[in-house]
């Protein structure tokens, strides 16, 4: 992250226009860079580093050359019927990529200025005050950024009159919750397992920090909407053990909505680009019949049940 005036700039992935999934009515939707979860079934893989990551798109690549010419760093070179790159050696200057005739190459992450990123927002203010909609920050994970550069972005949506939500997966220090929480209209918060065990397994760390940071947010009486992605495989089984224990643990806090995201592995695509493996072979998307029978048991709860974003 580079360092504007004393705010820590994060980089950004992608500023979604018109976005329906990410709260009420049409929204643009920023994506930082950066989490401190490693999800095995993570669907957005460029989001999970803080730093600059680049991305090589094989099938649009035709091995013309102009690359390998143009890398001062001497990083890429000729390697089977592609291209390669000594990541050690790469400089990420982006040389690369304004020669490449076929766009196959690409650097992710781009830090923008709390005033860059606000005039990016404001841009659609007509579309939030038509719908209802407004600003969603999300990720990676935007509770593990620069607190003073969020609270700032976050103050200057709020003198606009745009609406703010945030997407977090409860994994960041309470302290910025803290600064924060009476400044945002909605959090959507992720629960993936109540189990510790399988949380660590599946996720590389503990729930315990997730689940406090939401029962706080629940005693201040912030406004939450609660997101699940199911997986068989990880959080979806023939007794729903999970789902039991995920709707005890919602029954204490103050939710009534529940979107249940079935899993899907649309972002394949992602991980070949950045030369990632993907560990999440294994899984899959429930049947439609167990996602009705996993929404029969929220509703039975009282929770207020959306399959999908």
């Amino acid at each position: 992250m580079k360092v504007g005036g004393n705010l820590k700039e994060p980089l950004i992935i992608n500023i979604q226009k018109c976005s329906i999934h990410d709260g009420p009515g049409i929204r643009t939707t920023v994506f930082f860079k950066g989490c401190p979860l490693e999800c095995l079934w993570c669907h957005n893989p460029e989001s999970q580093n803080y730093c600059m990551d680049f991305m090589y798109d094989r099938e649009k690549c035709s091995t013309c050359g102009t690359c390998i010419e143009k890398c001062k760093s001497n990083a890429v070179y000729f390697e089977n019927d592609s291209i390669g790159r000594t990541a050690e050696k790469c400089e990420l200057c982006g040389e690369c990529i304004d020669w490449c005739l076929g766009n196959a190459r690409e650097l992710v992450g781009k830090s923008y200025t709390v005033e860059e990123l606000a005039k990016e927002i404001e841009k659609d203010s007509m579309f939030y005050d038509e719908s209802g909609g407004g600003v969603t920050l999300s990720g990676g994970e935007v509770m593990c950024q620069d607190i003073d550069y969020i609270e700032k972005l976050i103050k200057r949506c709020n003198s606009k009159g745009i609406s703010v939500a945030i997407d977090t997966c409860g994994y960041a220090p309470r302290s910025n919750y803290e600064r924060i929480y009476d400044k945002v209209d909605l959090f959507l918060y992720d629960i993936k397992l109540a189990d510790d065990v399988k949380h660590r397994q599946f996720t590389g760390k503990s729930n315990e920090m997730i689940l406090d940071n939401l029962r706080y947010l629940s005693s201040v009486g912030a406004n939450i909407n609660i997101r699940i992605p199911l997986i068989e495989g990880v959080n979806v089984s023939e007794n729903n053990e999970e789902v039991l224990k995920i709707i005890n643990i919602l029954n204490d806090v103050r939710v009534k909505y529940v979107n249940l995201l079935p899993y899907h592995d649309i972002m394949m695509n992602k991980y070949n680009k950045l030369g990632m493996e993907y560990c999440g072979s294994e899984f899959s998307k429930p049947s439609e019949e167990k996602l009705e029978e996993i929404k029969g048991l929220f509703e039975k709860g009282n929770f207020k049940v959306k399959i999908g974003g």
